[in-house]
């Protein structure tokens, strides 16, 4: 290894890098000393490549071990000794946002302030990228922007911050970035004349970032220096090679990062020779029809030429699949079946996809079987069980407390999660929750919780009540203020919450590995909230919750060995037999570049920064060098939740090369691909779909004692007996009714409550002969009474604006109705007794009293009332309340004949339906509800669940009681007999 010159070699794609580089190195020091191997300095680019050389060394043979650092160690060097320490990158974000919120303070026009920390990440990302790509920020002010003067003029703004921050030594206030980048500076110039005796090896990088870049540079002019590069396309043509010379153009191609440390060294690409002679691609034959179907978009008329000379596409694509699934989710079930036959097998296999949700519906697949992946990635902080109740508690300060954001933290898994508290805090958390439903109030405070307690036994509750009152009394009054008290506020109060009422620890809120995460970024926020300037308690919860962000959680218990899901950055490390490309879909795999507020790629090209690009481009050498394992499966969802997806375009590109390559079997093999997909499609439906249609629930019709049956209805609950008689068994014999709403909205039964007590005011008065006049005084009455009870302006605006389109023709209709008679009771209460003994009861709307003696009675709608042949059949309310008049049961009203019934239907357009009652249908509804109550007291006749509703599509409150779905209107009612 001591030579002169440059020193670059590669292992192609689909080789197991660690293996391979292990294996050449092993070839290289043969003859070398024992302790030859421990003076090595070998640097490479992830932990898990660090963990895999680690694992192959100790697999043996013995030798002595040599030193194995990573690249993002660079910034801890000795070399760096002379550097003060630089602050947290937490601690940069805060200084930074502090600075773009004392500027949006003076010029509030130029960005909301619900915007300060991703605007304060934002610009810390680009000062960092500057830093670590050795661009100086003056530079921006060199930059030419021809038309672009009044948008540069407003983010010039914001980017003079990032002078301001840095000041005169930018290196005092850099990242990790910028040091790797003055240690490989330094490095680079001592060892111009001082080079190191011992060999140092670069491995697995691909000098994406400007810092990596430089390192490597100078490693491979070291005398006993080299750089194995991983994924290096040997089969790729000078041409081709030369033509990435053109950043705008070729950034997103996968070998273009060789292309620029080869410019940097003054290489051409054959200079690159192979690191082990030995270490062959599973497949040459793919890793050649991989290289050809990426080539650069300006060459791909190279695939006309260099195509049909590809003769052996069978053997390239015999070990490969391609699944096309149907769903997101049908795609995560098949490539869990596809891993656990790995697993099965005795096979290693790994999941590689950057699309963590995916990972997750691969995991839960899993576990179905029993089978815990090795996940890199690990679970977001944010949306584990401290994250999540952190985050409702931060939410909490400067707002009122609803009922709902009460109950959503009293249910926490982590509340009152003290040692032998949970029990019973849940227990009072439920009686509490129906006390909310029922009675509010909609801000619970601790007086509230206070006079709830009191009402109950003696068992606890006041002390518990108390305790959670102390806890949240004031926090709506919580304002801007520094972010020291908001950090301090906020976890005293999630620790006491979590540690519960008796409780002198914090519960469990900082056990297990998620807690002990959400802990150190605590402890790290709390160290470095000196910085964060004044914020409010809005601005706080959006601060906490992007520092959670920040966090991941890895699974703590023992992973299953061979089956593993990795990051595209790790298919570099192989090592697997079966390796599952999945999520090809743009967007996905590529990932859209993140919209940059500041700089366009012009601007990004003339400044030397990387451009958007370049995230495509390494995805795509990840994805050249995945595709090229032993074994592989590509999968993608044909559709996501919205639309249609496209392709990845090196998948999109791959499928039309072999298309086009009809006489070479192309055709042939891309549908032996998609067969071989198709197949694990099937055996995943088949495992979806049952072996035998479970048994429906049935439909059904209970059959209670005859003497727990109920001996009084009203007239609307006689409607439901008719249409629904499960509704009126669950309501009346077993007790049970819908709970409250947690929050009470302006649905359609409280507009029918409002509009009610509107008319029933505008009818206790005099009706004032001017039309226009009487108009005004119905919607002044209806104002009064919509600021009442509809606290919701933009439900009173609407209900209003319908009202004032009926208003008119209700009016008129009014005067017509009371020149006919005159109104003698409204909301009346009334009742009447069988000869059984049943009773029935109910609740008049309106009842007029005509001259000749006669009743008419109305009830309103403000939907759309029944038709007349409906009421006779079905809606018998009115019919009901005419047989209760008839019969004297009204109070204060004597028995009298109805002369009509109607529903004045208040809706758009207002609808009046009149039955005047011919033909005796009095007496005929009376002796018909006799023959309904007696058909009920006999103790063969079930309450049938859904018999006679008017619409299929209309709901019960009680059809979750009654399993309704696992049966439908065909299906035939079943008799239960229901136990005394």
């Amino acid at each position: 290894m001591a030579d002169s010159g440059p020193r670059l070699f590669g292992l192609p794609p689909g080789a197991d890098f660690p293996a391979a580089f292990l294996a050449g190195l092993g070839n290289r020091m043969a003859d070398a000393p024992p302790d030859a191997w421990a003076r090595m300095e070998i640097w490479v680019n992830t932990q898990r490549m660090r963990r895999r050389l680690q694992d192959l060394l100790a697999a043996g043979p013995p030798r002595l071990w040599p030193r194995i650092r990573l690249v993002a160690e660079l910034g801890s060097h000795p070399v760096l000794a002379d550097l003060p320490t630089p602050p947290s990158p937490l601690r940069r974000r805060l200084e930074l946002a502090t600075l773009v919120g004392k500027l949006l303070e003076i010029e509030p026009d130029l960005a909301p302030r619900s915007s300060i920390f991703d605007l304060a990440d934002s610009l810390a990302r680009l000062m960092d990228e500057m830093l670590a790509e050795g661009v100086d920020p003056q530079a921006l002010d060199r930059l030419d922007m021809g038309d672009l003067s009044a948008h540069w003029a407003r983010s010039r703004r914001f980017l003079g911050l990032v002078d301001a921050y840095l000041g005169p030594d930018p290196t005092a206030r850099g990242n990790d970035g910028a040091r790797q980048r003055m240690a490989a500076e330094r490095l680079a110039a001592r060892w111009r004349t001082d080079p190191p005796e011992h060999p140092v090896i670069v491995a697995g990088s691909t000098g994406s970032r400007g810092a990596t870049a430089l390192f490597m540079a100078a490693v491979a002019r070291l005398p006993r220096g080299a750089v194995v590069l991983p994924g290096f396309d040997f089969d790729m043509p000078g041409a081709t090679w030369a033509s990435l010379d053109d950043a705008l153009a070729a950034e997103d191609h996968p070998q273009y990062r060789f292309r620029r440390l080869l410019d940097a060294l003054e290489m051409d690409a054959a200079a690159v020779q192979p690191w082990d002679a030995d270490a062959q691609p599973p497949s040459p034959a793919r890793n050649r029809l991989v290289s050809l179907a990426l080539r650069p978009a300006p060459v791909t008329d190279q695939w006309m030429d260099e195509g049909p000379r590809l003769t052996d596409l069978e053997e390239a694509t015999a070990c490969m699949s391609l699944i096309e699934a149907p769903s997101p989710r049908a795609e995560a079930l098949v490539v869990a079946l596809r891993l656990r036959a790995a697993a099965e097998a005795g096979r290693t296999a790994a999941l590689i996809t950057p699309d963590r949700t995916l990972t997750r519906q691969v995991a839960a697949a899993l576990d179905r079987w029993g089978i815990l992946p090795d996940d890199s990635g690990g679970m977001p902080l944010p949306l584990s069980p401290p994250g999540r109740f952190l985050r409702q508690v931060a939410a909490l300060f400067g707002q009122r407390l609803t009922v709902a954001g009460l109950l959503a933290l009293l249910k926490h898994p982590l509340t009152a999660s003290g040692l032998g508290q949970r029990a019973q805090h849940l227990l009072w958390t439920r009686e509490l929750e129906l006390h909310l439903r029922r009675n509010g109030p909609a801000f619970p405070d601790g007086t509230a919780l206070g006079d709830w307690a009191g009402k109950g036994r003696a068992d606890g509750r006041v002390a518990w009540a108390a305790w959670l009152g102390a806890a949240l009394d004031g926090l709506d009054r919580a304002g801007t203020e520094p972010l020291s008290p908001h950090v301090a506020r906020h976890l005293a109060l999630a620790e006491a919450l979590a540690g519960g009422h008796d409780g002198t620890n914090s519960g469990a809120l900082w056990a297990e590995a998620a807690g002990e995460v959400a802990l150190a970024a605590c402890d790290t926020l709390r160290a470095e909230a000196d910085a964060g300037g004044e914020m409010s308690p809005a601005d706080y919860a959006a601060l906490f919750d992007a520092i959670l962000r920040e966090h991941e959680v890895r699974s703590a218990p023992e992973p299953h060995p061979g089956i593993m899901i990795w990051g595209t950055l790790e298919a570099r490390v192989q090592g697997a037999d079966l390796v599952i490309l999945a999520g090809l879909n743009e967007g996905s795999w590529p990932e859209a570049p993140a919209p940059d507020p500041w700089l366009n790629r012009q601007m990004r090209a003339q400044l030397g920064l990387l451009l958007p690009e370049r995230r495509i481009g390494l995805a795509a050498h990840d994805f050249q060098q995945a595709i090229c394992a032993p074994e592989v499966v590509l999968s993608r969802a044909v559709r996501d939740a919205e639309a249609q997806t496209v392709p990845a375009r090196w998948l999109n590109r791959l499928t039309n090369l072999l298309e086009g390559l009809k006489a070479n079997g192309g055709q042939v093999a891309l549908k032996a691909m998609q067969d071989r997909g198709a197949n694990w499609l099937r055996l995943a439906d088949a495992l979806e779909r049952p072996d035998a249609p479970a048994p429906a629930a049935p439909r059904p019709s209970p059959r209670p004692p005859v003497a727990d049956r109920p001996r009084q209805l009203s007239v609307t609950a006689v409607e439901r007996l008719i249409r629904d008689p499960y509704a009126v068994y669950a309501r009346h014999i077993l007790r049970l009714k819908a709970l409250d709403p947690l929050i009470h909205r302006a649905d359609a039964p409280l507009r029918g409550t409002v509009l009610h007590r509107v008319l029933e005011r505008f009818l206790a008065e005099p009706l004032d002969p001017d039309p226009t006049q009487a108009e005004a005084h119905l919607m002044a009455l209806a104002d009064a009474v919509l600021a009442e009870d509809a606290p919701w302006p933009a439900a009173r605006a609407l209900w209003r604006a319908r009202l004032g389109r009926v208003a008119p023709v209700f009016v008129r209709d009014e005067a017509l109705r009371r020149a006919a008679a005159h109104c003698i009771a409204r909301e009346r209460a009334g009742a009447v007794t069988l000869a059984d003994g049943f009773r029935l009861t109910a609740n008049a709307d309106r009842i007029d009293l005509r001259d000749d003696g006669r009743l008419v009675i109305y009830d309103y709608k403000t939907g759309t009332p029944p038709s007349q042949k409906a009421m006779e059949v079905f809606d018998k309310q009115l019919l009901l309340e005419a047989c209760i008049a008839e019969r004297g049961g009204f109070e204060g009203i004597a028995a009298a004949p109805v002369h009509e019934v109607s529903y004045l239907g208040l809706g758009n357009p207002p609808k009046t339906v009149t039955n005047p009652l011919e033909n005796g249908l009095v007496d005929r509804t009376w002796a018909e509800l006799g023959r309904l109550i007696a058909h009920y007291a006999r103790a063969g006749q079930g309450y049938t669940a859904r018999s006679r509703l008017q619409k299929r599509t209309d709901r019960s409150d009680y059809d979750l009681l009654s399993r309704f779905g696992e049966w439908d209107e065909t299906s035939p009612p079943v008799a239960m007999e229901v136990g005394e």
